[in-house]
C-alpha cells in the first residue's frame, strides 16, 4: 500500500516545539519533493514548506521562516518538521505531501500536482 503517514503531534504551550515525522511506506521518497502543508479552523490550506530529493534545497513560508526546519533521511524513507517557538496561531492539521521531483513543485508552496498526501496530524498550540 502507498502511502505517507504523519506523526508527532500534540497539544504544546506556546514558546514550546514539536517535531512531525512523515514515514513513506509502498514507494521510495528518493525521487520525490517533500512538502508539508496545513490548514486551520476555517481557513485555506497554506503550504508551509518543501525540500528537494537530496535535502539540499528548502522553502519555509515566510510565516514559519526562522521558526520551522525542515528535513528528510532517505535512507529511513522519513521526513521532518521541527517546530520551535510555536506560535498559537500554528494551530492546524499538518499533512506531509510528496510530488515527483521532475514536477519542480517545490519553489511554489502549493498543493496542486502532489502524488501523494498523508491524512494530516493534529498540532494545537495553546496555554
Amino acid at each position: 500500500q502507498l502511502q505517507l503517514v504523519e506523526s508527532g503531534g500534540g497539544l504544546v504551550q506556546p514558546g514550546g516545539s514539536l517535531r512531525l515525522s512523515c514515514a513513506a511506506s509502498g514507494f521510495t521518497l528518493r525521487f520525490f519533493d517533500i512538502h508539508w502543508f496545513r490548514q486551520a479552523p476555517g481557513k485555506e490550506r497554506e503550504g508551509v514548506s518543501c525540500i528537494n530529493t537530496n535535502g539540499g534545497s528548502q522553502n519555509y513560508a515566510d510565516s514559519v521562516k526562522g521558526r520551522f526546519t525542515i528535513s528528510r533521511d532517505n535512507a529511513k524513507n522519513t521526513m521532518y518538521l521541527q517546530m520551535n517557538s510555536l506560535k498559537p496561531e500554528d494551530t492546524a492539521i499538518y499533512y506531509c505531501a510528496a510530488s515527483l521531483v521532475t514536477k519542480r513543485l517545490c519553489a511554489g508552496l502549493l498543493g496542486d500536482g502532489m502524488d501523494y498526501w498523508g491524512k494530516g496530524t493534529l498540532v494545537t498550540v495553546s496555554s
